[in-house]
């Protein structure tokens, strides 16, 4: 899962993105409302965490804005304000969830496990689409037709993850490039499809009449007649 976060205070983020790395999570930070709010808004990430008080914008407004544009990504809020008034504001603004400084970190995580199978719809650390089942925490693919299983690398894992949870929408190589390899990556648009060849092989293998779907000039998609 890529995770956007926004703060400010320079020891709680580097606790922070050091702490969620290690959960194998990808982590992109801001420390501005600015940056913060373009970010959200490219709409590549699974979870947003927003700090309050920041420069130029804070949380509440970016909650605000994203959601006026359609944004649908999950906003965990962060604050030292544990006021009711201030609660209330911010989940007004479109957050999802609301969490006070200072907070244990398996709170944290825990929220953030939430918040991850809302956006997933996982069961049981259990994604499905058509009769392919992707396990989260073992990063296995599964046929539920023909019982065969596999192990996917990360970033095979990533691609399936992405196109699950946008399923019926048409992904651009780009989108995947910068969900995948983020935006700082110096990854070419090849790599996507070499990475999508090696998922496509992953699901042939396991017998899947789930399919990855290539629209010409546009992008993947994936498919399965039966869903």
């Amino acid at each position: 899962m890529r995770l956007l976060l926004v703060e400010d205070e320079k020891r709680m983020a580097q606790a922070l993105c050091e702490l969620l790395r290690l959960e194998k999570y990808e982590v992109d930070h801001y420390d501005d409302g600015i940056n913060g709010l373009a970010a959200i808004e490219s709409n590549i990430y699974d979870i947003a965490i927003l700090d309050v008080m920041l420069p130029g914008m804070n949380g509440f407004e970016i909650a605000q804005k994203a959601r006026k544009r359609s944004i649908v990504t999950p906003i965990l809020m962060l604050t030292a304000k544990a006021e009711l008034d201030d609660k209330v504001t911010g989940l007004d603004s479109g957050a999802d969830d609301y969490l006070t400084k200072p907070f244990m970190t398996k709170e944290l995580l825990a929220r953030l496990r939430a918040l991850g199978r809302r956006t997933l719809n996982a069961t049981d650390g259990v994604l499905s689409y058509g009769d392919i089942k992707l396990e989260t925490g073992t990063l296995a693919l599964s046929c539920a037709a023909s019982g065969e299983s596999v192990r996917l690398s990360e970033k095979e894992y990533r691609i399936l993850e992405y196109l699950i949870a946008n399923k019926g929408q048409i992904l651009t190589r780009e989108q995947l490039a910068v969900k995948i390899w983020g935006f700082d990556s110096d990854s070419e648009y090849n790599n996507v499809e070499v990475y999508m060849s090696f998922t496509r092989k992953k699901l042939s293998f396991v017998k899947a009449k789930t399919e990855i779907k290539a629209v010409r000039g546009v992008g993947y998609e994936l498919r399965c007649d039966d869903v």
